[in-house]
C-alpha cells in the first residue's frame, strides 16, 4: 500500500512540472510505470537466466515495438547467449556437466539511413533473491534492483522515445537491455563479440547504470571522459542542470561501457553513486529521485544533440585506473562514497557484521590514515589495504564532522 500510494502522489506531481525542452512529453509517469513494473515483486528480482528476467526482457520488447523501433537481435529483439557455472569454484572453468545459464540481451534499432550508429545502453537483471552478490545479511528476499538498474533502462527508453521523435539524421541509434550485467558483464561482453552491427560502424557507446538517486549535491559521476577529445567540452557546456559533475577519463569501470572501450569504442557512463539500499532488498521506487532523473534524462539527449554530425568521433584509449589498482585480500567493510571529491575516503555505508561495523565506524567518516599510511583518495586507500593480510590490526585516522578520532580494526 505505500507504495502505491508513492505511485498516486508522484503521478499526481507529473501534472505540474515542468516541460523540458527536448522533443516528447516530461517523462516521470512513463519512467514510474517502467521502474514499477521492473523493480515489482512479480518479477523477483531479474536474476539472469530466470522466468523475471524473461518477464522483463518481453516487457522490454512491448516497450521497443510501442516506440517504432527495428528489432536487431538474432532472433527478431532478442539475442540469446549461453553461459556454463562453475559447481566447483576451485576448477579453472566450468566442466562438463556443469549448469548452463540461458541469458537475452534485448536489443532495438532506430535506422536514420546514416553512416554510424551511436549504441545506448542499460543492463535490466539483477541479483533475484540476493543468493550472489548482496551484501543483504538476512534470510533469501527479492532485490527489486529499482536503482539498479531498473532506473537506467527506463531512462534508455524513455531517450529511445525522445530520439525517435527527434531530428536528429546524423547517426542511427541502437538500444541495448543488456542481461548478465551482475555477473560480470556477461551480455556486453557476448555482444561486443557477436555484434549484430559492425564494430566500425559504432560511433560512440552511452551507459546508464544507476542513474535514480541524484543527492541532493546533484553530484553525477561521468566515466569514460577521456576515451574521446569531443567530450569535456560538450559535457561542460551542455550542464545547465546545476550538475555536480565528477569526472573520469578511463573507459574501464564495473558496467557494461566496459565492453565498448576494450573494442576502441568512445564510451560515457552515467551513475549517481551508491547508497545503503546497493544490493539489498531495499532498493524500491519510493528512494527514487525522480525530478533528478528527469534532469539527467534531458543532459543526456543534450550531449547526443550536440555529437549529432555526420564525422565519426575519434577515439582515445586513457589510463586505465583499475587496471593499476593493487590488489588486497582484507576489506574494511564500508561502501566507498565514489563521488566525494575531498580528501580522504568517505564512508557511505556500513555493511552489518565487518570490520567497519565492529571498530563503530559510520556513514559520513572520512578516512584520513591507515597506521602511518595516509589516505587521500580512493587510490591511496586501496593500496593502504593492500599492505595487510588477514589477522592484522589497523589504528584508523577518521574524520567524523569536525572531530579527528582513533578507531582500531581488526581485518578478519
Amino acid at each position: 500500500m505505500k507504495v502505491f500510494h508513492f505511485l498516486l502522489a508522484l503521478l499526481l506531481f507529473v501534472s505540474c512540472s515542468r516541460s523540458l525542452d527536448i522533443p516528447g512529453e516530461d517523462p516521470v509517469q512513463q519512467m514510474t510505470i517502467d521502474i514499477g513494473l521492473l523493480a515489482s515483486d512479480e518479477m523477483e528480482g531479474r536474476e539472469v537466466g530466470t522466468e523475471g528476467e524473461n518477464m522483463a526482457a518481453a516487457y522490454l520488447v512491448e516497450r521497443f515495438k510501442d516506440i517504432g523501433l527495428k528489432p536487431m537481435g538474432t532472433n527478431g529483439f532478442y539475442q540469446e547467449f549461453r553461459r556454463k557455472v562453475k559447481s566447483n569454484p576451485h576448477a579453472a572453468v566450468a566442466e562438463t556437466g556443469d549448469p548452463e545459464i540461458v541469458g537475452k540481451n534485448v536489443v532495438a534499432y532506430l535506422d536514420n539511413k546514416a553512416e554510424n550508429t551511436v549504441v545506448i545502453g542499460a543492463h535490466f537483471d539483477h541479483l533475484g533473491y540476493g543468493k550472489e552478490g548482496s551484501l543483504y545479511t538476512g534470510v533469501p528476499a527479492i532485490h527489486n534492483g529499482a536503482d539498479d538498474n531498473a532506473s537506467g533502462v527506463s531512462m534508455m527508453v524513455y531517450l529511445a522515445s525522445v530520439l525517435k521523435k527527434s531530428k536528429l539524421k546524423h547517426n542511427n541509434f541502437l538500444f541495448i537491455g543488456f542481461s548478465g550485467e551482475e555477473k560480470g558483464l556477461w551480455g556486453s561482453n557476448y555482444f561486443v563479440n557477436n555484434p549484430t552491427i559492425p564494430v566500425s560502424k559504432m560511433n560512440y557507446m552511452i551507459n546508464m547504470d544507476m542513474v535514480g538517486r541524484l543527492n541532493a549535491d546533484r553530484q553525477l559521476a561521468l566515466s569514460g571522459t577521456g576515451t574521446s577529445p569531443s567530450f569535456k567540452t560538450v559535457l561542460e557546456e551542455e550542464n545547465k542542470y546545476k550538475l555536480k559533475l565528477k569526472l573520469s577519463e578511463s573507459g574501464i569501470g564495473p558496467s557494461d561501457h566496459t565492453s565498448f572501450y576494450l573494442q576502441d569504442i568512445p564510451v560515457l557512463a552515467f551513475f549517481t553513486g551508491q547508497h545503503e539500499d546497493y544490493h539489498k532488498p531495499s532498493d524500491d521506487i519510493q528512494l527514487l529521485n525522480f525530478s533528478g532523473m528527469r534532469d539527467i534524462s534531458a543532459y543526456v539527449y543534450k550531449i547526443i544533440a550536440r555529437l549529432d554530425r555526420a564525422v565519426k568521433l575519434s577515439f582515445t584509449k586513457t589510463k586505465d585506473e583499475s587496471t593499476d589498482a593493487p590488489k588486497f585480500t582484507v576489506s574494511l567493510g564500508v561502501i566507498p562514497d565514489y563521488l566525494y571529491d575531498g580528501k580522504g575516503m568517505r564512508i557511505d555505508g556500513v555493511r552489518e557484521g565487518k570490520p567497519a561495523f565492529k571498530a563503530d565506524l559510520q556513514k559520513g567518516d572520512i578516512v584520513l590514515k591507515m597506521n602511518d599510511m595516509e589516505v587521500t583518495d580512493m587510490m591511496s586507500y586501496m593500496k593502504a589495504l593492500a599492505a595487510f593480510k588477514q589477522g592484522d590490526s589497523a589504528k584508523l585516522l577518521i574524520k567524523r564532522g569536525d572531530q579527528e578520532i582513533i578507531k582500531e580494526v581488526k581485518f578478519e
